[in-house]
């Protein structure tokens, strides 16, 4: 059996091998590295695939919730209610523009943000709201797009984890996550399910003002060469890594169903054990599970993680500390937060593998390890 990985890259790689290494010689030959073609055309094949007016490339995800937040004219001191069940990213980009995270409770079910906690923490120096479309299950958005109108704030969505998900709307219309709030976000870092090989990512939007602000921020504040209108920064996605994407970007829809298909299966064989809650999958999100994560329920997580390494299968614990429990968050006041729901899930959550190269061998022996550690358990 080829040893499981919690992503096959190699396995994927092989499969495109021969389309990936051509269209990364053409980069090679046209010495283009910079904004070349390919950067171009993979950037209108992108707004063509997610129905974007704008798609703006950078050089990755962090950098995108960053530009996104310089974008928007967010100020000093001004909050941006966020989920502290993220990666660290998401939090960290706030501090970093001094802006002041407001970490809120999540949708026990989703991992998602709570709308009623968000609209709860919303206060006269609220300015955005970060929603995350965490393990690739969409937010709820129309509700959260509502509070946010109410109040008049800016949704910045984190789709680092969700590209190529459909939310749908009560209406029965369908957007893909992303292109919802005012600006959405994603990292095309290798692991994702549209992963590049090396550092990228992307900002969306359908406004025009903001797509021009956006470009200005990523390009140094320039509004033309040597014109420099804003104070910004340099983040741009190389022309080689777009040549990867360009070829990735048109099997992602069957990637999503390769992922869906582990996920199906993982579902299946855990139905009625009650040591173990499965991802919930609300009607209105096509989740994408750029994880596969459980909930265990009187079993030991950090036990069954070693046991599943001796058994050969990998497992991650996606996130054991929540950003408002770090330490470089204590003098926002992180820790007296109160988080019960996210307290509770990073207490419990671990994720399995899920891939697009997984083998049915490969997903019988995590599901039998699994299940026997469950059914014996060490003493």
């Amino acid at each position: 059996m080829v040893p499981i990985q919690m992503v096959d890259l190699k396995r994927q790689y092989t499969k495109i091998k021969s389309q990936v290494n051509a269209a990364i010689e053409e980069v090679l030959e046209s010495s283009a590295f910079i904004n070349g073609g390919a950067v171009q055309q993979f950037t209108g094949e992108l707004q063509t695939y997610l129905g974007a007016k704008h798609v703006i490339p950078c050089a990755n995800g962090t950098d995108a919730l960053q530009i996104a937040m310089m974008a928007l004219g967010l100020e000093p001191g001004d909050e941006v209610i966020t989920p502290s069940f993220t990666f660290i990213a998401t939090a960290e980009v706030i501090a970093l523009l001094q802006l002041k995270p407001v970490f809120v409770d999540i949708d026990p079910q989703t991992y998602c943000l709570d709308i009623a906690a968000v609209e709860k923490a919303i206060t006269p120096k609220t300015k955005a709201i970060v929603p995350v479309h965490l393990y690739g299950h969409v937010a709820d958005m129309e509700p959260l797009m509502a509070v946010a109108a109410k109040h008049q704030l800016y949704v910045i969505e984190d789709n680092a984890q969700a590209i190529g998900a459909d939310y749908t709307f009560q209406d029965g219309s369908k957007k893909k996550a992303g292109t919802i709030g005012h600006i959405g976000c994603t990292s095309f870092f290798p692991s994702k399910n549209l992963g590049c090989y090396g550092d990228g990512g992307a900002l969306f939007t359908n406004d025009d003002e903001l797509a021009a602000k956006i470009r200005m921020v990523a390009n140094h504040g320039q509004s033309a060469r040597y014109y420099h209108d804003v104070v910004g920064c340099n983040s741009r996605l190389d022309s080689v890594q777009a040549a990867v994407l360009r070829i990735k970007l048109p099997l992602l829809d069957e990637y999503i169903a390769a992922r869906r298909a582990v996920a199906n299966a993982y579902d299946a064989a855990f139905a009625g054990i009650p040591q173990i809650t499965t991802p919930y999958r609300a009607a209105n999100s096509y989740h994408v599970f750029h994880q596969y994560t459980l909930q265990l329920h009187d079993a030991d997580r950090n036990e069954l993680q070693q046991y599943l390494a001796s058994k050969g299968v990998p497992a991650m614990i996606y996130y054991p500390v929540p950003a408002h429990r770090q330490k470089m968050f204590e003098h926002f006041g992180g820790a007296a937060f109160n988080l019960p729901v996210t307290d509770n899930l990073t207490s419990k959550v671990i994720s399995l593998p899920i891939h697009t190269e997984m083998d049915p061998d490969q997903l019988e022996l995590i599901i039998q390890s699994v299940k026997s550690f469950l059914n014996n358990p060490p003493t």
